[in-house]
């Protein structure tokens, strides 16, 4: 069973998700803190409903991607083919010696390049900022995380969220 993993997603605490209104010749006014700031999310799905995520603070780098490949062989006995797009990170000397140095138990697979309509990882993505942090403005980063963390523990307790991913046209491939 492959498992997609998305491109690192940035949540930021200014994203902006859905419609606003306003009443004839005023502006609607989004309240917010003024603040920027951002957190850092991977994750990896099935067409089963698996889901499996990571939320960090700082840069998308070697380390951070092992750390993950790592968590996903914790949670799976079996052999993992995991199907990543084209990201620096994902083809560095560190990802290549690790990942042979782990050969039986993973594989990976890259997707085409500019491609992401073919990762149903992105759907996920879209999700998560769309309800986790386009509706609910954070006041802190700790909160930001706070609100990934939950919306994505939720999306984890429910595959079949997650199985409905897989049914856009482009994914139907992966659907299996």
């Amino acid at each position: 069973m492959p498992r997609f993993t998305g491109p690192i997603n940035s949540a930021r605490s200014d994203h902006q998700a859905g419609r606003s209104y306003g009443r004839r010749g005023r502006t609607p006014v989004i309240p917010g803190t003024g603040q920027r700031f951002r957190a850092n999310m991977m994750s990896s799905i099935t067409n089963r409903g698996h889901l499996c995520f990571l939320v960090f603070d700082g840069s998308f780098n070697a380390e951070v991607f092992i750390r993950f490949c790592r968590r996903l062989l914790r949670q799976r006995r079996r052999r993992i083919f995991l199907i990543v797009d084209g990201h620096p990170v994902h083809r560095s000397a560190a990802v290549r010696d690790w990942l042979q140095a782990n050969r039986r138990r993973i594989r990976m697979f890259f997707l085409p390049g500019y491609s992401p309509e073919l990762n149903p990882d992105e759907y996920l993505n879209n999700d998560v900022k769309t309800n986790a942090i386009g509706r609910q403005r954070p006041a802190t980063k700790d909160e930001l995380i706070l609100n990934l963390e939950l919306y994505l523990r939720d999306t984890q307790r429910r595959p079949h969220i997650v199985r409905n991913y897989f049914k856009a046209e482009p994914i139907q491939y992966a659907a299996g």
